[in-house]
């Protein structure tokens, strides 16, 4: 029997377990956590981890949850790794009454969300190759939650498993559980020196085999326009409308540099809001580049674009604010080849094919990675995030848990 297949019948009850608590964060919200309602998982996480045995573990008034785990007698010198995963779901789609269903050795076909929604491999090719898997789904109301709690529950099978085992030698493990994630405040309040790793990982990916140590460097423009309103019909020569200072600075910046329209190392510009009228308007856009000097240029872009525009008006008809929100983490991490390599390893060992990718988003790594903690991402087993197409292999995920026990008991890379 191998590490997964043991880990299987407690992985998925555990799985179903949290995916039905409701963790769902709030944008909008001026407390942190954002919801009272991550706090309901967070403090049973805690008190899981007290009844597994780990001799250190805190619930932060902040909300994190954090533990540790010491490093066996003999390495204590080995440098300390970290597992982190998140516990709220997105505010995109309602994570409240999850309903999962579970689909045993799944063969190809269609698959009934309830009555409003399928799973169909002909819009969801992945699918296909997970044909023999049992699958966790929605039943087409809510999402599932797989991001992140698929993370959160393969972190705590390994606990518990290392817990079990203690003929298993490693350095220190150091593990927390973060709330907020999803609305980009995951680690704002993150004690790096405190939590005690040296490296770490979230466990916050999807595709089995997906090691991610590069992701978008990223930034807000939020832009301003001011119009002059007259009556259209005596408008000749006096009528600015804001609606349309803003379409020119739009229709000005590159047509395929779209989400649409690009993938991979691409980077883009994301029109996210457009409100107003013609005395005033607003648009608002995220710019996603993987490369920092052309993150830096699309940047000045805009800039540029819109003082060309305020030199044909002849004043400022419109202005833009740029505010960085995180950068490519691949700075920090890939002078620590030694643990990406051990990733890899324990991936193998798992009986996984190590996929290397780009993250074409953001993870709490990539900050925690810019706040001296260079931390990549691994895989789930999660796909189709943060909607009701959501779903989940358990065969990966057991994968993912048997990784995650490779990778704390590998020989240590030296510090």
């Amino acid at each position: 029997m191998t590490i997964a297949d043991e880990l299987r019948p407690r992985l998925l009850e555990r799985f179903i377990r949290y995916v039905r608590i409701h963790t769902q964060s709030d944008p909008k919200s001026s407390t942190y956590p954002s919801t009272a309602c991550q706090l309901d998982l967070l403090r049973l996480l805690r008190d899981e981890l007290v009844e597994l045995g780990v001799p250190e573990v805190r619930l932060e008034e902040r909300g994190y949850v954090v533990a540790r785990i010491p490093a066996s007698p003999g390495h204590e010198a080995a440098p300390a790794l970290g597992l982190i995963a998140h516990v709220d779901t997105s505010p995109d789609c309602s994570g409240r009454e999850v309903q999962p269903q579970v689909i045993e050795d799944y063969g190809g076909e269609v698959i009934a969300l309830g009555e409003r929604a399928v799973l169909d491999p002909r819009e969801f090719p992945e699918l296909r190759e997970l044909i023999g898997d049992t699958l966790i789904t929605t039943d087409g109301t809510t999402l599932l939650g797989a991001d992140d709690k698929a993370g959160v529950a393969e972190i705590m099978e390994a606990v518990r498993y290392l817990m079990e085992h203690p003929e298993l030698e490693h350095g220190a493990l150091c593990i927390a559980f973060t709330p907020d994630e999803e609305i980009g405040k995951g680690v704002d309040y993150f004690d790096v020196p405190a939590f005690g790793a040296d490296f770490a990982f979230t466990v916050d990916g999807g595709k089995e085999g997906e090691l991610e140590y590069e992701n978008f460097n990223a930034a807000t423009a939020r832009v301003y326009a001011t119009g002059r309103s007259i009556h259209p019909g005596y408008a000749k020569g006096k009528l600015i409308n804001a609606l349309e200072v803003v379409y020119l600075l739009h229709a000005a910046l590159p047509h395929m540099a779209r989400p649409e329209f690009t993938e991979g190392y691409q980077g883009f510009y994301h029109l996210t809001e457009l409100r107003g009228d013609v005395s005033e308007a607003y648009a608002e856009y995220i710019i996603r580049d993987h490369d920092r000097a052309t993150f830096e240029e699309k940047k000045e872009l805009l800039t540029k674009i819109a003082t060309e525009i305020n030199k044909a008006y002849g004043h400022t008809a419109i202005r833009v604010e740029l505010e960085d929100s995180y950068y490519n983490m691949y700075e920090q991490v890939a002078p620590h080849a030694e643990w990406l390599e051990r990733a890899k390893e324990a991936m193998l060992r798992a009986g996984v094919a190590p996929l290397v990718r780009p993250i074409r988003g953001g993870t709490d790594g990539a900050r925690l990675s810019y706040m001296g903690l260079p931390c990549p991402n691994l895989f789930t087993g999660g796909a189709n995030f943060h909607g009701p197409y959501e779903y989940a292999s358990l065969d990966t995920m057991c994968r993912a848990a048997e990784t995650l026990v490779h990778l704390v008991t590998l020989a240590s890379p030296t510090a």
